[in-house]
């Protein structure tokens, strides 16, 4: 029987289990399933799109990152993991590595087979509130990232951000939930730290070293993740 072009490539512990598992993959897929042990080696397949599928119950840290190294060179080549225990060990391994999907141990086989067709189709498959965290940490990375270079603390750097919108010393107080005297102690002190004796030239000096400027709490993006969960 020939199968429909598309790859699912399953690392993990060879045994009567794990065939079972790629045979109820195929079946459900219709496409080709290779396993091949954690410490097997791979050269690439003749198939497009390739789902690397890395089993999180028999692969440590170490074999993970070999193996995602594989989907960095090949826009057609996929890496995801399943059976991750919970939310807290995806995002380390978000947080290190290149996934494009994340699978729990507690999620269905039917949700599993759902994302493995999604990654296929070349887009990401993970759960919104997991989206929504590693936005968060992403946010919080690029703020702590110019601190080197401007010396401005994270409240500093969301408050330089509003000024670029044009509202009010009360409309920052309003969404920061201080007080509007709070809001000019740290333009105060940004004035200070950057140079500038206005509004204006805060605005303008973070057009030209703040590429792209910091998002803002309660930003469309932060929206848009929130109306799906």
């Amino acid at each position: 029987m020939k199968h429909p072009q598309g790859l699912i490539l399953l690392v993990t512990e060879l045994n009567a289990q794990s065939q079972l598992f790629a045979d109820y993959l195929r079946q459900k897929l219709g496409c080709s399933v290779q396993s091949i042990a954690p410490e097997g080696e791979w050269t690439g397949a003749n198939e497009s799109p390739v789902v690397i599928l890395l089993d999180a119950d028999h692969l440590d840290d170490s074999t993970l990152q070999a193996w995602q190294e594989h989907g960095h060179d090949d826009e057609n080549t996929c890496i995801a993991v399943f059976n991750l225990a919970d939310e807290d060990r995806a995002v380390e391994i978000l947080a290190a590595m290149n996934i494009q999907g994340i699978f729990y141990r507690s999620e269905s086989l039917e949700l599993l087979c759902k994302g493995l067709k999604t990654l296929m189709q070349g887009q990401l498959w993970m759960s919104r509130p997991l989206m929504a965290r590693m936005l968060r940490l992403f946010r919080r990375q690029q703020l702590h990232s110019y601190r080197p270079i401007c010396g401005l603390t994270p409240r500093e750097m969301e408050i330089i951000a509003m000024l670029s919108t044009g509202i009010s010393n009360s409309e920052i107080a309003a969404r920061l939930s201080v007080s509007e005297h709070t809001v000019k102690s740290h333009l105060y002190n940004i004035f200070r730290k950057i140079k500038v004796h206005n509004r204006l030239q805060a605005v303008n000096w973070a057009r030209q070293n703040l590429v792209p400027p910091p998002p803002l709490a309660g930003s469309t993006a932060d929206q848009d993740i929130n109306k799906e969960q």
